[in-house]
């Protein structure tokens, strides 16, 4: 879809926007890990022009709509051998926001935005739970979990009213969805996290985590060691049921590699949310307050897997 053109000129540039094969791309209003298959959808095909992501009406972003555009700009990088450009969101509050969480620093090389945003090399804040962390070694889960456990006291305790060792479990469950990445995709992903007030879904305040990568996907990781037993059933869907119900994994020796289900237990525990996207399906627990298919196929075919998780503020009767 083509946005206004006077205003795709204002921002490219005359000469860029008469270029020849640009094909743009218009952002959902709202991008979140509901409506972020929208990009997927549109980047899904074989085409190799140039692309204009154009997310100029762009009014909200959380954590899963950043790690996602990224995931996005980086295959249409190395699917069309251009440097997709970013038009960036009218609002200054949503544009401040994404710098808040360092997006425009995780973006530099995979994003052209102009000169429209300053691309501050320190983009820490005190309201930012974690920035948008780049992951491809185990010593980024460290220096991840390590910066969390510092900001996530105050707010699991004081704003979400959690027990202390709250503290010391979400780190696992954190360090747990970031070393998915490194064990099972084989290539790099990035994690953002991020505290604020779902007032109209929820009423109440939630934590967000969001992990996602370019990788090999769940059926992808499986494949070798659980593929036989499924026969010609064996797919995305199988796949994640494999992991995500039964706790089954690429490592053939019992006890190894069970995080994703172990993480699922203890976000049911905080009446929280979890869903994982792989390949072209998503599964999803969901507690009374979130209404969803548990299941969802036949989604837009894109690599890697995507990992929401929402836990919500405490409330007394529900624990």
């Amino acid at each position: 879809m083509l946005g206004d053109f006077d205003d795709r000129a204002e921002l490219l540039g005359d000469s860029e926007c008469w270029e020849v094969g640009l094909r743009t791309i218009v952002l959902p209003r709202v991008l979140d890990f509901q409506t972020y298959d929208e990009m997927f959808a549109e980047v899904a095909s074989d085409s190799t022009e140039a692309v204009v992501l154009d997310g100029m009406n762009l009014s909200w972003i959380d954590p899963n709509g950043m790690v996602n555009l990224l995931a996005v700009g980086s295959v249409v990088r190395d699917k069309t051998g251009h440097t997709p450009r970013l038009i960036l969101p009218k609002g200054e509050e949503v544009t401040s926001y994404m710098e808040r969480m360092g997006f425009f620093r995780a973006s530099k090389k995979i994003f052209s935005t102009g000169d429209l945003v300053e691309q501050k090399e320190d983009g820490e804040t005190s309201d930012v739970l974690l920035e948008v962390t780049q992951i491809t070694q185990n010593s980024d889960i460290h220096k991840v979990v390590d910066k969390v456990q510092k900001r996530a006291g105050a707010i699991l305790t004081n704003t979400l009213d959690y027990a202390p060792n709250a503290v010391v479990q979400f780190s696992v469950v954190l360090s747990e969805v970031c070393q998915n990445i490194i064990e099972h995709a084989e290539s790099a992903g990035w994690v953002a996290a991020q505290t604020y007030n779902w007032s109209h879904r929820l009423g109440r305040l939630v934590v967000v985590i969001s992990v996602t990568d370019l990788g090999v996907g769940f059926r992808g990781s499986l494949s070798s060691e659980h593929s036989n037993r499924f026969g010609k059933n064996w797919d995305d869907t199988r796949a994640l049921e494999a992991v995500f119900v039964h706790g089954l994994t690429r490592f053939p020796d019992m006890g190894r590699g069970q995080g994703i289900q172990q993480i699922r237990k203890q976000v049911r525990k905080w009446n929280g949310m979890i869903s994982v996207r792989s390949g072209t399906s998503r599964i999803i627990d969901a507690p009374h307050w979130f209404q969803s298919a548990s299941l969802q196929e036949g989604l837009p075919s894109f690599p890697g897997t995507q990992i929401n998780i929402v836990v919500p503020k405490r409330i007394q009767h529900e624990l």
